[in-house]
């Protein structure tokens, strides 16, 4: 296991200085689990490329535990990682699939063996150890490619790169709470490609999001959720992601068209584009008309609650409400929880 620290880093694929890295200087701490979150294109498998040693960055160095393995190959990094889709052996059996990198490495049989038994248990393979991985599906497969990942006692970190692409949702489900499981238990520093929010934040003691080739916030589910450090986290975290609402900012007012909000904190000399972000789980429909007026332009009713998708002049507002509330005519407002608001100034977040 090791400390990861990525130091003045950056990476262009051209010549031109366009960079699809921008600078980044992080330390990820041993034995965490990360989730690197963000649309495609905006870097996510070019940074992992760069910490497993399959990319040679731009500028700036990757240490593991303050040494520099910036050119260094995967190898001598002593990494593990497992790709998107699924590599093993057809012609040798899921046992000596899972065995082959500890006898790469000329372990003894007997740990062989008893580390193959704990991995095989551990992701519910026993029954199958002596087919063949040829016919198998690739879910199969993938679960076999997942326990090559984590078969290694010895590894400085476990790479994933979107590895559950090929698996059926029910199976995605249970493979994300066991590689949880087994992060709590093996302990191994782990890093999880991902550009779904679901298995980011099942996964991850703390989620990378990336935008356009840049760190945008580094923080735990409740922190991403209740914080969002940029818009861009606001909108991609969440369903439906953060209100976002051009504003002008005064003390503790903020003022939206002719209407003013009270804000939970103070904010003084704020300059740039202003806006505020409310999460729609803090909005509720109202009927009093000093609350912000909104047209209703429908509602959707999502099984555990509806969301109500509604607008104030050319900006689109969510709101979510219990599934058994009732939704009348004359509710034209809609109010926001002035503690859960936050106040961004040119896409940031701006502390009180």
């Amino acid at each position: 296991m090791a400390k990861i620290t990525l130091s003045n880093l950056a990476h262009s694929y051209t010549s031109d200085n366009e960079y699809a890295l921008k600078t980044m200087n992080h330390v990820w701490n041993d034995g965490e689990a990360y989730a690197l979150l963000g649309p495609s294109g905006c870097g996510k498998t070019t940074l992992l490329n760069i910490i497993s040693g399959l990319l040679a960055p731009s500028q700036g160095q990757v240490l593991f535990d303050d040494q520099d393995v910036t050119t260094q190959d995967t190898a001598h990094r002593n990494i593990a990682q497992v790709f998107q889709f699924p590599v093993v052996y057809d012609t040798m059996t899921v046992r000596e699939n899972l065995a082959f990198p500890l006898k790469n490495r000329k372990m003894s049989a007997n740990y062989i063996e008893k580390r193959v038994a704990d991995i095989a248990s551990m992701i519910s393979l026993n029954d199958i150890l002596d087919k063949k991985a040829n016919g198998l599906t690739a879910d199969i497969k993938q679960k076999i490619s997942l326990g090559r990942g984590l078969v290694r006692e010895d590894v400085n970190a476990i790479l994933f790169d979107e590895p559950l692409t090929v698996i059926d949702p029910q199976m995605k489900w249970e493979l994300r709470t066991e590689l949880k499981a087994l992060h709590q238990r093996l302990g191994h520093t782990m890093i999880y490609v991902t550009h779904d929010q679901t298995e980011a934040l099942t996964f991850a003691d703390k989620v990378v999001v990336m935008s356009d080739g840049e760190v945008v916030q580094i923080g735990t589910p409740t922190e991403l959720f209740e914080k969002p450090a940029h818009t861009f986290v606001g909108f991609f975290i969440g369903s439906p992601g953060m209100n976002v609402l051009g504003a002008e900012i005064s003390g503790n007012k903020a003022r939206i068209g002719g209407h003013e909000l009270d804000l939970g904190h103070g904010y003084q000399n704020l300059s740039g584009k202003l806006e505020i972000g409310i999460r729609p789980e803090f909005a509720s429909l109202s009927r009093n008309p000093d609350d912000l007026p909104i047209t209703i332009n429908r509602i959707e009713d999502v099984g555990h609650y509806k969301i109500v998708r509604a607008s104030h002049q050319d900006m689109d507002i969510n709101i979510i409400s219990d599934e058994g509330a009732e939704i009348f005519e004359d509710m034209k407002f809609v109010s926001f929880d002035s503690s859960k608001i936050n106040i961004y100034a040119d896409d940031w977040l701006v502390e009180p």
